[in-house]
């Protein structure tokens, strides 16, 4: 492994300017169902894997990573459950590879079919986790991660490359979240839910670089912080809002066009799944509360699903050098 923090002359950032407000006439929608009945701690991760037509998704603070198939209903069926020992902020999918690629606890692991784990490495510094990320399309896996406590700049990106290189891509963020990418691949998207905003950057995809930083949008802090995020095949952004019980759909340009209320307060991060991939899933937590509150609000912590006009696209896999892959996980 090898872990090179970009030079801060050179690493990129986003200048502070806000991105624009909220649009006059994107009225709150509902719709929202629920889709499975056990309530998560830290409902977190969903992706739909193509590869077997199933939505993963984690539990972050339980150490979970649930595989489920899709009704024609658009409902929910557990297809597998794996509990392991660490944080889990984060899944991909692996090319050529039956299993999964993890950003749990400090660093990366690999999930096999039958549930044996391997860690790949660590890469943040102690009192800090995986929190949420994804693959671009060229297969190099991209991992933001948080301080256990949230202080503001304890958070980071870093760059798996295929070759299990790792690269430190940006520090000073708070929590990092949700990551995606333009459906022309050359805009790279990045939430950090501590100051509210969502990032743009210039994506290079032939040296996976990262350059002229903006703020696409920044979330009112009346209506809650952006949390994980997925781009439609159109290049409309999908972003859970954590506290504010709803998905924001943005344009390209950053300009809000739809909000679609969620019926937990505590939405966390959203895929496209199922047949045809019009349905969006909303994963949502309880996280830090006691039973007596879960209880009073079994709403809570649960998926829900959506019927909408988009289209998604499937979790891009992540794509490691064939000779590196086999040693790393042997």
């Amino acid at each position: 492994m090898r872990c090179s923090a970009v030079p801060t002359t050179s690493r990129s950032s986003s200048t502070s300017k806000p991105g624009p407000e909220v649009a006059a006439d994107a009225e709150p929608r509902g719709g929202a169902i629920a889709s499975t009945t056990e309530q998560t701690q830290l409902g977190e991760g969903v992706r739909w894997d193509a590869r077997r037509g199933e939505l993963l998704r984690v539990d972050i603070l339980a150490g979970r990573v649930y595989r489920d198939h899709v009704n024609g209903d658009g409902s929910l069926v557990s297809s597998r459950v794996y509990d392991l020992p660490w944080t889990i902020g984060m899944i991909a999918p692996v090319e050529g590879d039956d299993g999964w690629l993890l950003g749990a606890g400090r660093g990366f692991v690999h999930l096999a079919l039958d549930g044996t784990h391997r860690t790949i490495a660590e890469v943040s510094p102690s009192d800090t986790r995986m929190n949420d990320g994804a693959c671009d399309p060229q297969g190099r896996f991209w991992a933001g991660t948080l301080a256990n406590d949230h202080h503001e700049g304890g958070g980071a990106l870093y760059r798996l490359e295929r070759d299990g290189g790792v690269e430190l891509m940006l520090d000073d963020l708070t929590i990092s979240n949700g990551v995606g990418w333009s459906p022309d691949g050359l805009t790279m998207y990045l939430v950090d839910s501590g100051p509210r905003v969502i990032h743009a950057f210039a994506f290079d995809p032939g040296r996976g670089a990262i350059s002229d930083g903006r703020i696409l949008a920044t979330v009112p802090e009346s209506v809650g912080s952006p949390d994980g995020m997925t781009v439609d095949a159109a290049g409309d952004l999908w972003v859970a809002i954590y506290g504010g019980g709803q998905v924001r759909r943005y344009a390209p340009d950053g300009s809000l066009r739809e909000v679609r209320t969620v019926p937990a307060r505590e939405s966390t991060c959203c895929a496209f799944g199922g047949p045809g991939l019009n349905r969006l899933y909303i994963t949502t937590a309880t996280e830090g509360w006691s039973d007596e509150q879960r209880r009073a609000e079994p709403a809570a912590g649960l998926v829900y699903r959506l019927d909408t006009d988009a289209t998604g696209t499937p979790a891009a896999p992540f794509r490691p050098l064939s000779d590196w892959w086999a040693e790393a996980t042997r």
